[in-house]
Order: C-alpha cells, then sequence, then structure tokens
C-alpha cells in the first residue's frame, strides 16, 4: 500500500498548485466568472481523494488492516476518480465545453465505490 501513499501524497501536492494556479493564473482568464467555482470544486474533491488515498495507505499497514484486495481496489477506483471527475472539471473550467460535464459523474461513481471498498474493508 505504499503506492497509495505516495500516490495520495503526489495528488495532494498537485492539488495544492491546480489550486493555487487556478486562484492566480487563471483568474481572469476563464471563459465564464462561474467556471471559477467549477474549478474550485475540482480542486476540493481531488484533495479529499487524494488524503483518501493516504488513509487507504495507512489502513494497510499490516497492524492495522494489512493489504487486502479490497483496499487495493479503493485505491485504484480514487484515483480513478479523480482523473474522471476532477479532471473533467478541470478541462470544462478552462475551456468552457459542456459536453465534458458527461464524464464527471462517471468520476464521482468511482469515488463512490472507492469509499464502500473501504468500509468492506474496515468491516
Amino acid at each position: 500500500m505504499t503506492v497509495a501513499l505516495v500516490l495520495g501524497a503526489s495528488f495532494a501536492l498537485l492539488a495544492i498548485v491546480l489550486g493555487a494556479f487556478g486562484a492566480h493564473a487563471l483568474k481572469d482568464k476563464f471563459p465564464e466568472p462561474r467556471y471559477a467555482a467549477i474549478w474550485e470544486t475540482a480542486v476540493q474533491y481531488h484533495m479529499y481523494h487524494a488524503l483518501g488515498l493516504v488513509a487507504v495507505g495507512i489502513l494497510g499497514f499490516d497492524v492495522i488492516l494489512g493489504t487486502t484486495t479490497v483496499l487495493q481496489w479503493a485505491s485504484y477506483l480514487m484515483v480513478g476518480g479523480i482523473l474522471l471527475f476532477s479532471g473533467s472539471l478541470y478541462v470544462l473550467a478552462v475551456t468552457g465545453v459542456k459536453k465534458l460535464g458527461a464524464i464527471t459523474p462517471l468520476g464521482g461513481l468511482l469515488f463512490i465505490a472507492a469509499w464502500a471498498c473501504v468500509i468492506i474493508a474496515i468491516v
């Protein structure tokens, strides 16, 4: 589960960078003002699930739950959720292409499935 820890920390770092980038470099460059809020939502969910990956990595320590297939799936699903959910919102916010919003719920479903896996692993 070391991979989950490294990915979680890396995604957290990236969320901080993208949050600052959106607040400063993109501040006046969004197609419409409402896209700044979309960017911020992407950053929030990105960070939540980066921290979720760190938690999954910690749960995977042998003294806690140990590495399980269910926890591994949780980490895969969180990574996929970040890429689909936050990724689609980042691109939507910058381009204004509304069709990208159709991808976002798929990422949300991956997040839900990931947290369900965490619950199963704990129980």
